[in-house]
């Protein structure tokens, strides 16, 4: 999967499902961390909202923001 194949995926379920795309998010997410890693998953989180719209938090990685 690349970025822009997630992008269209989340675009979709969220104006497919609004409220309910969760489930549907959460499969494009976990194929996201699994090809991706933890860097395309967290951009993905804060460009779509998720943690704040689907209770989707950003993935720790081994060099933390902090």
């Amino acid at each position: 999967m690349t970025l822009d194949t997630a992008r269209q995926r989340l675009e979709s379920a969220i104006a497919q499902f609004g409220p309910r795309a969760a489930p549907m998010i959460d499969l494009v997410m976990n194929e996201v961390r699994s090809d991706m890693g933890a860097q395309a998953f967290n951009e993905l989180v804060d460009e779509f909202d998720l943690e704040l719209e689907y209770n989707i938090a950003p993935l720790e990685s081994d060099y933390s923001n902090s």
